[in-house]
């Protein structure tokens, strides 16, 4: 359990400043007239006293509070391009940021949660003891915003005004961290003492790039201190590092999910889409699945968008789960994103019209972005994330250098895609009917499956196994993921499991509303099931199948096939799915490929999930019980049929 007692709260202790006096003392001293009386419309005491303190301690030339206008927003435009921190590309409202070369995805060596005495983080976390942070930040973020101002958002994560929603603070020296703050979240200045108010708490975030330098990246660190709901990063650049009002607080809203509205709330790594059914219906999707794994594209094979990345739910009254995306914009991998698998992204990054913050893509000599998987014809030249480059340049090892970087990325408001849903910011959300848990698996399950029941569901989630991407700096190999949210689970993956079995047991979910929770993959490659190369069995585009179908079981419209596993589709649905929605050939033989049971592997993966578990804390008898009865299932198929069942012979 986490105490939420609240201890020792380090930015003020170090800052000292907790009087109104003071803190009025503090803003008269950094903030020219205009900001001050901006300043003076924010009326929580708590909220004042943390921005102080941060002023105090970053010691900031001067304090830019940010309102979320039109001229605010240019102007923070347009002093990251002036500092450097980002460039005007050929397209209007196109920019590209480049991180240094060594931070190009998420620090997990040096990000940790503070820990007191005796509080359990999860094991697959990092942590330091209060003191010592204390001492980390107080030595590298003293006097770091020297000659730089400082710059205060005020932003909710969600709608404003719905019950699921966070008000939040994001305080740094980066413009260019600032620009992608106002793009992907909502800034609510005017509503903020509302917010706050009506929460009844807020999130800190506090950041300085520092020098930006390569020598300063081994002192990195990003700190969450769950207690005091507060962030502190210094020393690099990278959003996932810096922008902490995404996955820093995405792990506060997961405590608040686990530890305070246990059974009620749940905080996920999940996309939000609508998929139309028959006669209009629309159906919402939300999915999980690891950074890289294909949350965006799965996202936009929906018809209607709401999210790629995040998602936070609760119960309504109705007894409806009802979803929100903590953001309103998207913070994209762009590597494989092309015309054929992307369509509705490429019409916004190839044509004008819409705001883009490109990062870590090469830029051509006509300042056009490039990257790995477009499609397109590549420049033989340019500039990118590791400096010049020029085709078949090698690193030291003799590796050929690609044109971008695997996490490269783009940040652009969701509402300019075609698909976007004006549902996205209505405070009571959106209906959610389906869960689908995935990750990078290349030869273990099939791409959907549907769990016999919550508990079931809840299971496939834990068990989600993913091969690492390049969004976490030295990740490789193939890795357990549960829920894709592990990285974001401050407390023991037990705690988290009980509060999962508790929100979908929740008897206030009305029987006509309880979802339908699935696995999803469509990673399966060739090699894997029979072939003889590393292309995917199928394309990325098959997933608008996979997400129809799950829509049409959800009503009782397809048939399935009832395995150990879950149920699997009849390939009839299938085909004629294939042939109206994507208009494309779906042949038995490759239904046959995908959709058999490779009994051994799942096998396995059964094994390695129960030995895994088996040394986390506080995780109960009912995870191993199902994973029991899926292993005997299977075995008992696999003495009749034996290691590769086809989906015929269990019909």
């Amino acid at each position: 359990m986490l105490d939420n007692k609240i201890k020792q709260d380090i930015i003020c202790d170090i800052g000292g400043i907790y009087s109104k006096e003071d803190i009025k003392n503090v803003f008269k001293q950094y903030l020219n007239n205009d900001h001050f009386l901006r300043m003076e419309t924010i009326q929580n005491h708590d909220v004042r006293m943390k921005i102080a303190n941060a002023i105090v301690l970053c010691k900031p030339k001067s304090v830019y509070i940010n309102q979320g206008t039109e001229n605010d927003r240019k102007f923070i435009r347009e002093s990251s391009i002036k500092n450097g921190e980002e460039k005007p590309l050929a397209m209007e409202n196109h920019t590209i940021h480049f991180d240094l070369k060594k931070e190009q995805g998420r620090i997990i060596d040096r990000t940790f949660y503070i820990a007191d005495k005796g509080e359990y983080i999860n094991s697959l976390a990092k942590s330091m003891d209060r003191a010592k942070a204390l001492k980390e930040i107080k030595d590298n973020m003293t006097g770091i915003m020297e000659n730089m101002v400082m710059v205060i958002g005020f932003y909710t994560r969600g709608p404003a005004g719905s019950p699921a929603s966070n008000p939040a603070l994001e305080i740094t020296s980066s413009f260019y961290v600032s620009h992608s703050a106002e793009i992907l979240y909502r800034n609510v200045f005017n509503d903020f003492n509302y917010e706050v108010e009506r929460a009844g708490h807020f999130f800190t975030n506090i950041h300085s790039q520092g020098l930006n330098r390569a020598e300063d990246l081994p002192s990195a660190r990003v700190f969450m201190d769950r207690k005091n709901q507060t962030t502190y990063s210094f020393n690099c650049t990278y959003a996932g590092n810096t922008l902490l009002l995404k996955k820093g607080n995405h792990r506060f809203s997961v405590d608040k999910a686990v530890y305070k509205s246990k059974g009620k709330e749940i905080a996920e790594h999940m996309f939000i889409t609508g998929i139309k059914g028959t006669s209009n219906r629309v159906t919402w999707c939300v999915g999980a699945a690891p950074s890289g794994c294909g949350k965006t594209t799965t996202a936009m094979a929906g018809d209607f968008f709401v999210g790629d990345d995040l998602a936070h739910m609760w119960i309504a009254s109705d007894g409806s789960i009802r979803s929100i995306n903590p953001e309103c914009g998207i913070f994209g991998i762009v590597e494989d994103v092309n015309q054929q698998g992307d369509p509705i992204l490429m019409e916004r990054l190839r044509n004008p019209g819409s705001e883009v913050i490109w990062s870590n893509v090469l830029i051509d000599e006509n300042n056009i972005p490039h990257w790995v998987g477009n499609e397109e014809k590549h420049p033989e030249k340019g500039f990118n994330f590791q400096g010049p480059w020029e085709k078949g340049m090698t690193d030291k090892n003799g590796n050929e250098i690609p044109i971008s970087h695997p996490n490269a990325r783009c940040t652009i408001a969701s509402n300019a895609l075609s698909c976007f849903s004006s549902e996205a910011e209505n405070p009571d959300g959106v209906e959610t009917r389906i869960f689908t848990y995935s990750g990078r698996d290349s030869g273990t399950m099939p791409p959907v499956w549907v769990a016999k029941n919550s508990d079931y569901g809840v299971v496939i989630g834990a068990c989600i196994v993913s091969s690492a991407t390049a969004t976490e700096v030295g990740a490789s190999g193939v890795k357990r993921a549960p829920w894709a949210n592990a990285p974001f689970i401050p407390g023991s993956l037990g705690d988290y499991m009980n509060a999962q079995f508790e929100f979908f047991r929740n008897k206030l979910i009305s029987h006509d509303k309880k979802p339908v929770l699935a696995g999803l993959n469509y990673f399966l490659t060739d090699e894997e099931r029979g072939g003889n190369t590393k292309k995917l069995l199928g394309e990325k585009r098959d997933v608008k199948v996979w997400l129809s179908w799950l829509e049409r079981y959800t009503y009782n419209e397809v048939e399935y096939i009832t395995t150990p596993i879950g149920n699997l589709p009849k390939y009839n649905d299938l085909k004629n799915l294939f042939k109206t929605l994507i208009n494309k050939d779906y042949s038995r033989e490759l239904y046959v490929r995908q959709f058999s049971l490779y009994v051994d592997k799942i096998l396995e993966r059964i094994d390695m999930q129960t030995i895994a578990y088996k040394k986390e804390k506080g995780v109960g008898t009912l995870l191993f019980e199902i994973l029991e009865n899926q292993k005997q299932g299977l075995l008992k198929l696999k003495k009749k049929f034996g290691s590769i069942i086809k989906p015929d012979e269990l019909e």
